[in-house]
């Protein structure tokens, strides 16, 4: 019995072309596509928009020292940080520069009883599921995740919030904790020796029984 050979038909041969190009493009595809999935493009760091009202927290929060509660009312025992009503602007605008044409779409909102359509900075995924009163109520500061926004003119994400970001966090969360009464103390930092330190962040873990999920369901429900 004779041998049969298959013959390839001829335009195979380009395949071989092709996947020596193939091999030789997709290192620079991955390393292309992972530096552009980190990038402040994708994770939103810097997003900064304009409002329609120009209130600063530098001037009410980093001057003035207003405390983080009492615009947002509900963070300490909700998922949400609560957006203020007008009527927390007019508490002290119908007394203080109550003129100003800044305020204009405050007073706007307070005659006709529109919200002020805020824009949202720190927007989290759907899918993703995140309780602001949990974090606060284990000691972790609004600096953590939003930065020194007592700094900040215009508010802007200073964090990319991204999953590995999360995660860096629930896995060694002892630098983000503190003292009760210094979680909304945005400019407090802790003196003393390296020592020290650690030894006051492993105390509040200890105390608060800080003990982080890292499993998918913790923030994938």
């Amino acid at each position: 019995m004779g041998r049969y050979h298959y013959v390839f038909p001829q335009w195979t041969n380009k395949l071989v072309v092709l996947l020596v190009l193939g091999m030789a493009v997709a290192p620079i595809y991955v390393v292309f596509v992972v530096a552009y999935g980190f990038s402040p493009d994708t994770t939103w760091v810097g997003y900064k928009p304009e409002q329609p009202v120009p209130f600063s927290h530098k001037l009410h929060v980093g001057q003035l020292g207003m405390d983080c509660r009492y615009c947002h009312t509900t963070v300490e025992h909700a998922a949400h940080a609560a957006v203020p009503p007008t009527q927390t602007c007019m508490n002290c605008h119908t007394q203080i520069l109550p003129e100003s044409d800044k305020l204009l779409p405050v007073w706007d909102s307070y005659e006709t009883g529109e919200p002020i359509e805020w824009i949202k900075v720190h927007n989290s995924a759907d899918y993703a599921y995140f309780d602001h009163s949990a974090h606060i109520q284990a000691g972790v500061s609004c600096v953590s995740c939003h930065g020194r926004v007592d700094r900040m003119e215009v508010v802007y994400q200073a964090e990319s919030h991204s999953m590995a970001w999360c995660l860096e966090c629930h896995r060694n969360p002892e630098p983000h904790l503190r003292a009760p009464d210094k979680v909304f103390d945005l400019g407090w930092t802790f003196e003393g020796s390296s020592q020290e330190k650690d030894d006051y962040h492993a105390y509040w873990r200890d105390a608060n029984r800080i003990q982080p999920g890292q499993d998918c369901s913790v923030c994938h429900r």
